[in-house]
Parts: C-alpha cells; sequence; structure tokens
C-alpha cells in the first residue's frame, strides 16, 4: 500500500534524522528520576551524566516511546521551529551561525537533510509522483493505432497497384507507403515486446554497455525501480558532489574552507528538497499555477544564502548565484548519470 509506504518513508527519515541530532529537555511522564547514571554509574547533577554524556531520564513506558517518536517526527524537540524560519528566509545567516558554532537551536543540517529526502519521497508516493504514469487504455490505443495503419498502407497500395496498370508514376506513393511500414514495425515491436531488440541494433555502444540497455529497453519498470530506489538511498551523494563546485567559486581561501561549504550545500539541499515537498502538497490542493511559481524561488533563495553566508556584496553574490545555478545543474546532471548507471549495472 503506497499510503502506509509514504507514511513510513518520513517516519523513518525522522528516525534517522534522531541519530544523528540530540535530544533536548526534560521532564515527561515515563522518564526515570535517577540519582545515578544508568550507564556509568556516576552521580548525576543534571539532565545528563557528566561522565559519559547519556541522558539522566530513561524513558519505560509505551507512552514515552510514542512521545518520543511524534517529537522525532513533529517537532525534532522544537529545534525545527527554530530552524525553518531562518532557512527560509535568512539562510545565510542560519548558515553563519551554524558555522560559528551556535548549534544547540538549531536542527544540524544533516538531520534536516535526511528528514527532507524521507519526507519528500514519502510525499512523493503518496501523491503517485514516483510511479510512472502509463494510461490503462495504452494496449487499445496502441492496438488502434496498427489497423489505422494497416488501413492506410492498404488503401495506398492499392492506389500504386492501379497507376501501374494504368502506366503512371509511383513515386507519390512509394514514400508515404515506406513511412507508415516503418511506423507500423515500430508499434507492432512495441506490443509484442520486441522493442528492446529493435532498439539494440539501433545504439552504437559496445557489447558492455548495449546489454544492459537492451535489458533497460525491454523491462523499463525495472529501470524505474531501480532509479527510484538508488535515488533514495544515495541522496547524500549530492553534497560531495555539489562541495567541489562551490569551492571553486573561493579557491585557496584561508577563510572559507571545506566545512563552510559542506553546511552550506547540505542546508540549501534541504531548502530545495522541502520546497519540492511543498510544491507538491499545493499541487495536490489544487493549486498547480503557485506550485509552478514556487520552482522560481531558488535562485532566490540561492543568492541571500551566499550573500548572508560569505559576507559578499550584492553584485558578487548575484555572480556567483549563476555560476552556482550552473554548477548545481552540473552536479545534478552528474547525479542522475550516476543513478542511471546504477540502475543499468547493479
Amino acid at each position: 500500500m503506497p499510503d502506509l509506504e509514504a507514511i513510513g518513508d518520513a517516519a523513518s527519515g525522522a528516525v534517522l534524522a534522531r541519530t544523528v541530532e540530540p535530544r533536548t529537555g526534560s521532564g515527561e511522564d515515563g522518564h526515570t528520576h535517577e540519582k545515578n547514571c544508568l550507564n556509568c554509574g556516576a552521580e548525576l547533577a543534571g539532565d545528563y551524566c557528566h561522565a559519559c554524556g547519556q541522558r539522566a531520564r530513561v524513558h519505560r513506558t509505551l507512552h514515552a516511546f510514542w512521545h518520543d517518536l511524534l517529537h522525532g517526527v513533529l517537532h525534532f524537540e522544537g529545534k525545527i521551529w527554530h530552524t525553518l524560519p531562518l532557512l527560509a528566509w535568512r539562510p545565510g545567516e542560519l548558515t553563519r551561525r551554524y558555522i560559528d558554532g551556535e548549534r544547540a537551536k538549531f536542527v544540524s543540517p544533516m538531520a534536516l537533510f535526511l528528514f527532507s529526502v524521507f519526507l519528500m519521497f514519502g510525499v512523493a508516493s503518496f501523491s503517485g509522483g514516483l510511479s510512472p504514469r502509463i494510461s490503462p487504455n495504452a494496449p487499445a490505443e496502441l492496438q488502434k493505432s496498427i489497423t489505422s495503419n494497416e488501413r492506410q498502407i492498404a488503401a495506398l497500395q492499392r492506389e500504386r497497384d492501379a497507376a501501374v496498370r494504368d502506366g503512371r508514376s509511383t513515386a507519390s506513393f512509394d514514400p508515404k507507403i515506406a513511412e507508415l511500414q516503418k511506423d507500423l514495425a515500430i508499434m507492432r515491436g512495441v506490443q509484442s515486446g520486441e522493442i528492446g531488440r529493435v532498439a539494440k541494433t539501433q545504439i552504437d555502444a559496445p557489447d558492455w554497455l548495449s546489454k544492459p540497455l537492451e535489458k533497460a529497453v525491454k523491462n523499463p519498470d525495472l529501470l524505474f525501480y531501480k532509479l527510484k530506489t538508488n535515488a533514495y538511498k544515495f541522496s547524500w551523494m549530492l553534497i560531495p558532489l555539489s562541495v567541489p563546485f562551490l569551492w571553486l567559486m573561493f579557491p585557496f581561501s584561508r577563510r572559507f574552507r571545506l566545512y563552510d561549504h559542506t553546511v552550506f550545500v547540505t542546508y540549501s539541499l534541504s531548502f530545495m528538497t522541502l520546497l519540492v515537498v511543498a510544491a507538491v502538497l499545493i499541487g495536490l490542493a489544487g493549486l498547480p499555477a503557485v506550485a509552478g511559481f514556487a520552482m522560481l524561488i531558488p535562485p532566490f533563495h540561492i543568492y541571500r544564502q551566499l550573500k548572508g553566508t560569505y559576507g559578499l556584496s550584492p553584485g558578487g553574490a548575484l555572480l556567483r548565484t549563476f555560476l552556482l545555478i550552473a554548477f548545481a545543474t552540473l552536479a545534478l546532471g552528474l547525479f542522475l548519470l550516476m543513478l542511471f548507471g546504477l540502475g543499468l549495472f547493479d
């Protein structure tokens, strides 16, 4: 059931994000109140053990367990409400403050990225956006086209035979008949499932590549499933693919290092992923025009994040925005190429 899978994807994202995002707060019902750490036995003097770092209170009820899960899915312990407004409107300030060490009140870049990716795939699966859209009437429509082509060829052939008997030229009939016969052969190949064999003869590729391509053409549904699964598993690869391009805009800078660029890229990807989620939900609400408008936001967001993170002038931020959009397109192309390769050979 895709609905349950979508909900599971979002919940899994929250749980995985919580493995890299520490929990804060205390005093929930269902937690024990210990005087000594249950992990190392050290005497407690606060919410966390000063010796090993474990929480002082440990939950032991189902109510507390589900309370923790809901916090993970919906709240990130309140950090999400400090992070999202800044990420949306002042992304440069958020990035700079996190890099400079202000961490406790914000969701870490990687935790937010993991959660947003799982949420995006969950919403897309729920809405059917990751399923190939094939009309249930496609076989009947294909057969109708085949029948129509056969009738046109038969009619043209009769006219051609009549022209031959009358001693007239057949030059006006031959190209039309040849074109219709070519289209008919393709449609019959699709109908019989032999289109993979036809496609192989048209692809000038070495044997090691032509065989996977033949399998992909013969079974496009399997290829699509592999692409979707690999995109889900390897979405984190967008970060190392993007960071070098951002570094190229500040080469050999002593002030801005790879760590700064990695935080920038991860927060930026998180925002873009959440923007896709918002656009899908707006589209499902019956407002496709508004959803389309959301796709105009990324350049503006990149500009603000660059300007705020790196302290750039308006002109410098604008120039780097155009460069970064081009680099992001290239990084996305490399990512899709990697997914296609994995889909063919895994």
